[in-house]
């Protein structure tokens, strides 16, 4: 931060450095006397690609920044619980990465947008991901020249699967029957797992298949998971790891294709709730290719618009919540009115998390345990596991 306050992307505390610009378009140009804390980026995008925030800061140092900020956050929340040590969820990198492809020169280039711009990056490979995702940007190319180089704004979003790569090609709109077999002659030199379009399956050559709590889980065509597989696995496991013996019957809000149900499934009944039907059905299809798992069931709801109400949230020994960044906040005033005696909420924002925990502590729980996950690394973002229960002498009823 500059002596005006303006902050400088990319400067450290008590660093002397050289700037242009002012207000938001502040650069950057020189550092004059180095902070002990810095360390040699290991991307050579870095500085200029906005993906990563913090590849020049120090281990001890980063993880101390990373777990102020949620500190601080649950503090401006006015919430006092001690954090646990931040963990560290990067494993073998990202396995999700969203590529854009732009015609520059009339040219299309794949790359990431560079930091505060909307001017894009063209990368060669992201080093952050997982192996199999480093030839990305050569397939965003290709794929992305029948359809125009780019010439309307194209995303190009993959997933690392164990059966290769899964694409899924987002704001082209409606393509020919001619222009969609060319797409699918493309999938196969380029040996793609599945292709699609907006979701629409274009050509599925073997189903990209994800091992989730030990199972096999195919997610459906750009639907969400987690930015690591690292990551899932603990999350899933501080879930589970926080279900005591009383608790028998669980409903998992905000369940996607089910990573938590399935490894709550393990030990306990399980009703997921989740607003996408693509991403239950597979959940559904995992749940029946896999025995020996307790009683799973499912519903198609959205909870921003219907969030389950205390007296349907009652027959439940406890609640898990992983919504996304936005965060809960309708859904988390109906679980404060209930009485069930525990909640786990998932989230990875900070600012909606504490929102969302404020919530529950005002209604009669009380935040026992948080737990910071760091699978977006080198990022500002956070994951977080918080746990809850039910105070019952303070329990209050929320005016909406």
């Amino acid at each position: 931060m500059a002596a005006d306050g303006t902050i400088v992307p990319h400067a450290l505390p008590g660093e002397r450095v050289s700037v242009r610009g002012e207000g938001a378009r502040t650069a950057l140009v020189a550092v004059e006397s180095p902070s002990p804390d810095r360390i040699d980026p290991f991307c050579g995008y870095f500085g200029t690609c906005g993906g990563c925030a913090v590849q020049h800061l120090a281990h001890a140092p980063y993880a101390a920044w990373k777990q102020g900020n949620l500190v601080q956050g649950l503090a401006q929340a006015g919430i006092d619980t001690a954090c646990e040590t931040m963990r560290d969820a990067h494993g073998g990198g990202r396995r999700r990465l969203t590529l854009h492809v732009r015609e520059i020169e009339g040219k299309g280039v794949a790359g990431l947008m560079a930091s505060r711009s909307h001017d894009l990056v063209a990368i060669d490979h992201c080093p952050i991901t997982v192996e199999p995702l480093h030839r990305a940007p050569a397939v965003a190319r290709a794929l992305s020249a029948p359809l125009g180089h780019g010439r309307k704004p194209l995303d190009v979003a993959f997933t690392a699967t164990q059966a290769g790569l899964d694409v899924d090609l987002r704001g082209h709109g409606p393509v020919s029957e001619g222009l969609r077999a060319t797409l699918v002659r493309l999938a196969g030199e380029l040996d793609l797992a599945r292709l699609s379009l907006h979701g629409d399956i274009v050509v599925e050559r073997r189903a990209p298949a994800i091992t989730s709590s030990g199972l096999r889980l195919v997610p459906p065509p750009g639907g969400f998971l987690q930015a690591t597989e690292a990551g899932e696995a603990m999350l899933a496991e501080l879930v589970v790891s926080a279900l005591d013996k009383r608790v028998k019957r669980v409903v998992d809000l905000f369940s996607g294709a089910g990573p938590f149900t399935l490894a709550m499934a393990r030990t306990r009944d399980v009703h997921a709730v989740e607003g996408e039907a693509a991403a239950l059905l597979s959940l559904d299809r995992a749940f029946r290719a896999t025995p020996g798992l307790h009683r799973v069931t499912s519903e198609k709801r959205d909870l921003f618009r219907r969030p389950l109400l205390p007296i349907e949230l009652e027959t439940y020994d406890a609640v898990v919540f992983d919504p996304p960044r936005a965060g809960a906040q309708v859904q988390a005033k109906r679980i404060a009115e209930s009485k069930v005696p525990l909640v786990i909420g998932v989230a990875c924002d900070i600012g909606s998390f504490a929102r969302d925990a404020a919530t529950l502590i005002e209604g009669g729980y009380r935040l026992e345990r948080v737990i910071p996950v760091d699978q977006f690394k080198y990022s500002s973002h956070l994951e977080m596991v918080g746990v809850f229960r039910r105070e019952v002498a303070k329990r209050r009823r929320l005016v909406t």
